[in-house]
């Protein structure tokens, strides 16, 4: 049976001196959608490049004293090594300086002449250099280029020009028929209303003016302007009008182009003309997303504010960025970038959710079972809950994936993270290995959150390609069946007797560091807070003095904010088999919900008080500055009512 064909792709990018984190948002979303597809068992064709003609690269080659091609072949080198660095798997790159690309725009520009869509005349109108784009007076923002704000040149020559206002019409009805074609819904209420029902001007193909471009084969003083260059690309990276074009015939039309907002004009006003003039299909779909804007705005080269995504990757690590990019914004929005966002996302979904599932996870089969995984037993309630939620969770995701709604997917898959987390807390494992009566229970939890670390893994692998496999290393899963979408049906997938093998923290915490502007800043800083330490410091004790602390685990099994009192939490603590309760003023740093199932160290011999009238008998050991604090918490699981010695 043929499998279904799925084409997608992100737009072809300019090359500049580097491309910021904005770039790599585009790429990576289009990168999961292609990673999913085929893990649903499409057919998958996922095209990215870029676009090297124009008056901008020619003037910028001069400056260097280079040649065009010599200039943008070092900048593409770089960003081939970028997307290498994101684990970007496009089956194709094109460049618009590619011997079949330029062949291909010479015949549509000659076919679209020939058949009376593409006229001589002369142009007259504002340039915008930088954007490649045309203005007349009227669309001027205080006479500078409406959509960079840069001066803009008066410019006078003769151009061929193609008949955009003779399909308009048309276009208003195929968007109108088609509802899921511009996306999301306020892209398409832009176009319609801004641009096309005000009515379309006739748009510029050629000029004069320099000579980096495709020449017009029959009037070899113009070169082809960016658009029918440019757009061309995903057809002529298929071999359309070339003597092998089943990859034309096999994917076209494309399932989605993946676009910025800045340039959806071009990709569902321009495009889907040229195809309608050529007698083409039109894309399925156009999907125009926001930006990820910093607090000072839009990311630019011009304004010093872009984000290098290669610093970020070698801070953090690749799947944390991708992640982040994922799950931070919905994609269709824009959304306020920054590094202490991405931190945070790490430290809390990747760390603390995610990475401590594993390590509890391997730490008790290690402990209970000898690192052999063992043969669940029958199942009580909480465990058909906890199955029933994994089963679900493909069929969610899909719809998600489908929509493009990466954020909301990421979400979905992450609640069954927090399930397992939970339901930990409600078996209470440490309890249950106590007593050797209730062995088989004890082998039913441990094997139903190995399946759930499974399932997660499956569903991650389009978004993080290099945190699936780490998972299943230490989950001892060799076997590449297990690690589909169709495995999924299952929730016994894993073969009892399969060995664990515990390896490294696959997300370490990281602390967020914030840069400070000037250096004498920092230096103030510095010495400030080192007179602060040497006034906190106490005085030295005896070992026998320290012998009289008792510092014991505890495990959070219950938390509420203390009413009338904005910074104390009330919570439940499990000691071994003790239950006690504590009062702790973190409530500025900490919610309830964050520190349910986890394990801290506390005071244990400390005598009781009363807070707000209500009874401590406890203290939890934190480490704190001005802005920060942070409760002391075991590195790997161990029962509560450990002694910390």
């Amino acid at each position: 049976m043929e499998r279904k064909k799925f084409y997608i792709t992100t737009p072809i990018y300019y090359p500049s001196d580097k491309l910021h984190i904005g770039h790599s948002y585009t790429t990576v979303a289009a990168d999961a959608m292609a990673r999913y597809k085929r893990l649903a068992g499409y057919d998958v064709m996922f095209l990215t490049g870029t676009d090297e003609h124009g008056q901008k690269i020619q003037r910028k080659a001069e400056e260097k004293g280079v040649s065009p091609k010599k200039y943008v072949d070092e900048i593409v080198a770089t960003i081939k090594e970028l997307w290498k660095l994101l684990d970007i798997s496009n089956d194709k790159f094109i460049r618009t300086t590619d011997d079949y690309h330029i062949e291909v725009v010479q015949k549509i520009f000659k076919k679209l002449y020939d058949q009376g869509d593409i006229y001589k005349s002369e142009y007259e109108g504002w340039y915008c250099t930088p954007c490649e784009s045309f203005w007349t007076e009227h669309q001027l923002v205080d006479d500078k280029c409406p959509d960079c704000g840069r001066e803009v040149e008066l410019t006078k020559e003769e151009s061929y020009f193609f008949k955009l206002s003779k399909y308009a019409d048309r276009l208003i009805k195929h968007i109108e028929d088609n509802p899921e074609f511009i996306q999301p819904q306020s892209r398409q209420n832009e176009m319609l209303n801004n641009f096309l029902r005000p009515g379309l001007e006739d748009l510029c193909v050629s000029r004069t003016s320099f000579n980096w471009g495709i020449p017009v084969t029959f009037d070899e003083k113009h070169v082809v302007y960016v658009w029918i260059d440019a757009l061309s690309n995903y057809i002529s990276a298929l071999g359309y009008l070339t003597e092998d074009d089943s990859e034309f015939k096999k994917y076209w039309p494309a399932d989605v182009h993946l676009v910025g907002k800045e340039i959806v004009r071009f990709h569902t006003i321009i495009w889907p003309i040229m195809l309608m003039a050529l007698g083409l299909p039109l894309p399925k779909q156009v999907f125009g997303h926001g930006w990820l804007i910093l607090e000072g705005g839009k990311m630019s080269k011009s304004k010093g504010n872009v984000v290098d995504p290669v610093v970020l990757v070698d801070k953090y690590g690749v799947d944390p960025v991708r992640y982040f990019l994922l799950r931070e914004v919905p994609f269709g929005s824009d959304g306020i970038y920054s590094e202490e966002a991405l931190v945070n996302r790490l430290n809390s979904d990747l760390a603390n959710d995610l990475g401590n599932l594993l390590s509890r996870t391997i730490t008790m089969i290690e402990k209970y079972f000898d690192g052999i995984i063992p043969e669940p037993k029958e199942k009580e309630t909480v465990d058909t809950e906890l199955e029933n939620m994994a089963l679900e969770l493909p069929g969610k995701v899909d719809e998600l994936m489908n929509k493009l709604l990466f954020s909301n997917a990421l979400t979905e898959i992450f609640k069954l993270v927090s399930r397992a987390n939970k339901y930990i807390d409600e078996t209470m494992p440490w309890i249950l290995a106590k007593d050797e009566s209730k062995k088989e229970r004890l082998a039913t939890v441990l094997y139903n959150l190995t399946e759930s670390l499974r399932f997660v893994s499956v569903l991650i692998s389009p978004f993080m390609p290099n945190t699936p496999n780490k998972i299943f290393s230490q989950l001892g899963i060799k076997e590449d069946e297990l690690k589909t979408l169709e495995s999924l049906n299952n929730f016994r997938g894993i073969k009892p007797g399969t060995k664990v093998e515990k390896g490294g923290i696959i997300f370490p915490r990281v602390e967020f560091e914030k840069q400070e502007a000037e250096p004498e800043e920092k230096h103030t800083v510095k010495s400030e807070a080192k007179t602060k330490t040497d006034e906190q410091a106490k005085p030295e004790i005896t070992i026998e003095d320290f012998a009289k602390l008792d510092l014991r685990v505890a495990k959070v099994i219950g938390c509420e904010k203390v009413k009338g009192a904005d910074k104390l939490l009330k919570l439940e603590m499990e000691v071994g088999e003790e239950k006690r309760q504590v009062v702790s003023g973190i409530a500025e740093y900490y919610k309830p919900e964050e520190l349910i199932g986890k394990s801290v160290v506390i005071v244990y011999n400390l005598k009781p008080i009363k807070l707000r009238g209500i009874e401590s008998k406890g203290m939890i050991l934190a480490a704190s500055n001005d802005d920060e604090l942070t409760i002391v918490s075991p590195l790997t699981e161990i029962a509560s009512g450990s002694v910390v010695n």
